[in-house]
């Protein structure tokens, strides 16, 4: 156990650290903890930033985003105690040839309106993408890990270091960043300033993929598929899923496109 919390089972591992169910004995309330990896902790500047990342995260009071309770230390190690959900992520839920239009407005209307208020609180999510989105077992989205993306394996030139640490951390997480370029803006991919616009090509990527069952941008190799993300248009949703109305494919369209300019400029405009 960790000071009042009981560690019940493992969760998940994702990029930002293992992640646990545990009871909390003083509140008497399941909890989700994020073990915040060694790196993190023990760079001061580092675990500063994490910290006021972490302070404006917590203060987005959002029915469709993750609630953050506590940040704890135990024995040098550092946990984010999170609002534990019961439900899937996009990741298990997407079936091999999408999910039914209906639903998917239904999700999707509920991750603009997480985004919008985020974005409203100067908060990026950064990285978005399928698995950090959950859906609980009567159909309300949960956005997971927001604003944390910018704190893993960044140095302190973090803009140019982008691109350059993406290609670097296959070697140690396949998994992890494989997933996230497939969904990763062109100017991110880039290592430009990112801003929210950023997320609504993320946002496309997603919704892209519920409809059609299939990623947006994928390549046999990081590489390949940043390229892709970089030049290549997708194939035509009406190809892969003829009933989706062409309104709809609309919307993905203009998320997608590579500049910034010519997508919808704030996730407000898109959910309505």
């Amino acid at each position: 156990s960790v000071l009042q919390y009981q560690l019940i089972e493992k969760l998940g591992a994702g990029g930002m650290g293992v992640v646990y169910k545990a009871q909390d004995t003083r509140l008497n309330r399941f909890v989700a903890m994020k073990v915040l990896p060694a790196s993190m902790s023990s760079d001061p500047e580092r675990r500063r930033r994490f910290l006021q990342e972490a302070q404006a995260a917590s203060a987005l009071n959002h029915p469709n985003i993750i609630t953050i309770y506590d940040i704890v230390s135990d024995g040098g190690t550092q946990y984010m105690v999170v609002e534990y959900v019961d439900g899937k992520t996009l990741l298990e839920l997407i079936p091999k040839d999408g999910l039914r239009v209906p639903l998917v407005i239904q999700y999707a209307s509920q991750i603009a309106d997480a985004l919008s208020a985020a974005h409203a609180a100067g908060i990026i999510h950064r990285d978005l993408k399928p698995a950090n989105i959950m859906v609980t077992n009567n159909g309300l989205v949960k956005l997971l890990d927001f604003g944390l993306a910018k704190l893993v394996d960044r140095t302190p030139l973090e803009d140019t270091a982008q691109t350059a640490t993406v290609l670097r951390a296959p070697l140690t997480v396949e998994g992890t960043i494989m997933g996230t370029v497939n969904y990763m803006s062109p100017e991110q991919a880039e290592g430009k300033k990112v801003d929210a616009r950023s997320d609504l090509f993320s946002f496309g990527s997603v919704l892209y993929e519920m409809l059609t069952g299939r990623s947006a941008f994928r390549g046999n190799s990081p590489i390949s598929t940043l390229s892709a993300v970089l030049r290549d248009e997708v194939q035509p949703i009406v190809e892969l899923a003829p009933d989706v109305p062409p309104e709809l494919e609309q919307i993905v369209v203009r998320c997608l496109k590579k500049d910034p300019a010519q997508r919808f400029q704030s996730a407000q405009e898109v959910q309505s």
